[in-house]
């Protein structure tokens, strides 16, 4: 079976990813303060990479559910707009909302239950709990691992389930889109500052954004002869 060629936004995005979290990685051991408080500050240069391709992946989706959801079943709509409903939402949280773009107070709620006093979701402090460890770590790394890992090996393999990931417009990751995150999570293990989740983050959205834009099954996305 012959490879699909690299298209050169894949390799200009690859590259990014590396460039960006190295020159990070190398910044938070020689000076983490400019690390910290510029480089991966909050609405600083990294955040702001890391809404773009969120949005990106957001408009992909509507284009698509656009344009196919005449010639496809109510699932493949309902991904397609799942996925952008997604995008929106990661891009929002990650900005607050806006709220410090616009400086925007936060409501009592949000000042007495979350651990920045922002107007977000993932900071949240329920309970004594975490959302952002136990929502948007842990589980987010569980449900991350069977999506890279186990389901292209499944949709390899099995003509049941390749069949059904097709009719449910569900993007399947590429080899060198698992490699890339495997590579990104090694990265990070390099970087000592707390900060460096936000260098996950990024790697994270634009490899989400790759798989979106750049799927195994990107053929399903094309409209009928």
């Amino acid at each position: 079976m012959s490879q699909t060629p690299f298209t050169k936004v894949e390799i200009f995005v690859i590259y990014l990813i590396l460039g960006l979290i190295i020159f990070g990685i190398v910044l938070s051991r020689t000076d983490p303060y400019w690390f910290e408080f510029t480089y991966a500050v909050e609405d600083g240069f990294i955040e702001w990479m890391t809404v773009l391709p969120l949005l990106a992946s957001m408009i992909i989706s509507l284009k698509r559910l656009l344009k196919l959801y005449k010639t496809r079943n109510w699932l493949f709509s309902l991904t397609l707009l799942g996925i952008a409903v997604f995008s929106f939402f990661a891009a929002g949280e990650e900005l607050s909302w806006g709220q410090r773009l616009f400086h925007l107070e936060s409501s009592t709620f949000f000042e007495k239950n979350n651990a920045q006093h922002e107007t977000n979701i993932h900071n949240l402090i329920i309970g004594g709990q975490s959302i952002n460890i136990l929502v948007f770590s842990r589980l987010l790394i569980i449900v991350a691992a069977l999506y890279l890992l186990g389901l292209p090996i499944l949709y390899q393999r099995s003509v049941v389930v390749s069949s059904f990931v097709n009719r449910a417009g569900i993007p399947v990751a590429r080899g060198y889109q698992i490699i890339a995150f495997l590579t990104v999570f090694i990265l990070i293990s390099l970087c000592p500052l707390g900060k460096r989740a936000e260098l996950l983050e990024f790697g994270g959205c634009y490899l989400y954004f790759l798989i979106v834009q750049f799927p195994k099954n990107r053929n399903i996305y094309a409209l009928p002869h």
